[in-house]
């Protein structure tokens, strides 16, 4: 297979694009789901999975890690060798109305991340699920059981490695003049949009009485601060310079 690394070079727009760490760790910390695209039989296909971002402590440093079961296309295509892959994470986070459909735009933040998939070997795939886990639903694990060996069999995780990655953010206003001769009558703005939580919804198998714990009401909390950070950053970061 053909490893050679694409251009992840950004051309159109390129002062959008961003090389700090602090980003991309911000977009990964962020999502749930990682889109992965791979050639298959000379087709490409987009595949959606649950990830984490973790260390396995193999000497690999923090690596993406893709959730799924041993039976999926993906794992057995990837097998000893592994598999190239490119997985992208994208978070929208508004809708920029302007005065033309030309002009609107989004917000959004988005990761590329190219390289090789390769299977977590047995030994350490445990702590992957764990790292997978914590990273959807943090302090889940210390009120839940242990993975059964059963578990462990039926369930696989990949692997990609963080060394080749494009991010590309926009988070602005509409790009606008006062004296651009649109109408000003006409509202302009942003939309903004994010991921909250809704009310928790009790299972029918849990015993009467039983509280929703703390981790999902902290989960929620943090989702809803997120996004009110979110915005409170871009209304800063629009406001006029004081005179």
């Amino acid at each position: 297979m053909n490893d050679a690394s694409p251009n992840l070079t950004i051309h159109r727009k390129r002062e959008r694009q961003t090389d700090d760490p602090a980003v991309l760790d911000e977009i990964l910390a962020e999502g749930q789901i990682a889109h992965v695209g791979v050639v298959r039989d000379g087709v490409p296909i987009v595949l959606p999975f649950l990830y984490g971002v973790g260390d396995l402590g193999d000497g690999r440093g923090r690596q993406l890690l893709l959730h799924g079961s041993t039976g999926g296309g993906l794992f057995l295509d990837a097998g000893e060798a592994g598999v190239p892959v490119s997985a992208t994470i994208t978070h929208l986070d508004g809708l920029v109305y302007a005065r033309s459909l030309n002009d609107s735009s989004a917000n959004y933040r988005s990761a590329m991340i190219y390289g090789r998939a390769s299977v977590v070997p047995i030994e350490r795939r445990l702590e992957a699920l764990w790292l997978v886990g914590d990273h959807l639903m943090p302090g889940r694990r210390a009120g839940v059981r242990e993975i059964t060996p059963k578990e462990l069999a039926a369930t696989q995780v990949l692997r990609v490695p963080l060394d080749r990655v494009s991010v590309k953010v926009r988070h602005q206003g509409v790009g606008e003049a006062t004296d651009d001769g649109e109408d000003h009558g006409v509202w302009a703005g942003i939309l903004p949009l994010a991921v909250r939580a809704g009310s928790p919804i009790t299972s029918a198998v849990t015993d009467a009485g039983v509280p929703v714990p703390a981790d999902v009401t902290a989960l929620a909390a943090a989702l809803e601060a997120r996004a009110a950070g979110r915005d409170a950053a871009l209304i800063a970061k629009l406001a006029p310079a004081s005179a």
